[in-house]
């Protein structure tokens, strides 16, 4: 249904991180941070990968933007390849991801992935992986932080680039989901849809808490 992913081998064959790192700066300037559709957005699909063992589970959830409601999920196995490594974890989840996603029957415009964006070291986390090799409107929206500093306004900056958006949890400041661009979408709409879809107390946006719901019930059976 989406594009197979034109560099999807390309890290396999690479020899050394550097290597890989090498590709990520490769990608970064393939990124694109404005507004690429001129239609109104409805669908939009969260995928994330929990590991249980030797084994991802990874889960891709799509919902309507204006009910919530759920309107295909899927789910896939696979062996975990490489070690969680920080910053380069498309080692590790970007197959899983673009495995799952294949296994999708409906459309969506926009996708959420539980990962960085360009608030990275290199400006090509995980979600700009995916962006680029499936030509998705995507959005990085992760747990942690990378890199960068929250400004008094909650966006990030990271060597003088206003490169992301901390979404805090109304009931635990200390928790947030940290938005930035993946691919073909702008950091202002990013932020504006990821709030449009984040229930009230909570700061995951929902397609990806669903996502990690389902993924987590699956290493669970």
């Amino acid at each position: 249904m989406y594009n197979t992913n034109p560099y999807e081998s390309n890290y396999g064959n690479r020899t050394s991180y550097a290597e890989v790192i090498k590709l990520q700066k490769e990608l970064a300037k393939k990124v694109i941070s404005r507004d690429c559709f001129d239609s109104s957005i409805r669908s939009i699909c969260g995928v994330d990968v929990s590991y249980k063992n030797n084994i991802a589970y990874c889960s891709a959830v799509i919902i309507d933007k204006e009910n919530f409601k759920i309107i295909e999920m899927v789910s896939s196995e696979s062996k975990i390849k490489n070690p969680y490594i920080p910053s380069l974890f498309i080692l590790r989840e970007s197959e899983p991801i673009l495995q799952t996603l294949k296994l999708l029957t409906k459309s969506f415009q926009i996708l959420l992935v539980d990962g960085h964006g360009v608030l990275h070291p290199r400006r090509c986390g995980l979600a700009c992986y995916v962006g680029i090799s499936t030509n998705l409107h995507t959005i990085g929206v992760a747990k942690s932080l990378l890199c960068g500093n929250v400004q008094s306004n909650n966006f990030v900056n990271h060597d003088g680039e206003t490169l992301g958006y901390a979404l805090k949890s109304t009931n635990n400041l200390k928790k947030a989901a940290y938005i930035s661009v993946g691919h073909k979408i702008s950091l202002p709409t990013s932020i504006e849809l990821v709030k449009m879809i984040t229930k009230t107390n909570q700061f995951v946006p929902e397609p990806l808490r669903v996502a990690d719901k389902l993924s987590k019930e699956q290493n669970s059976k």
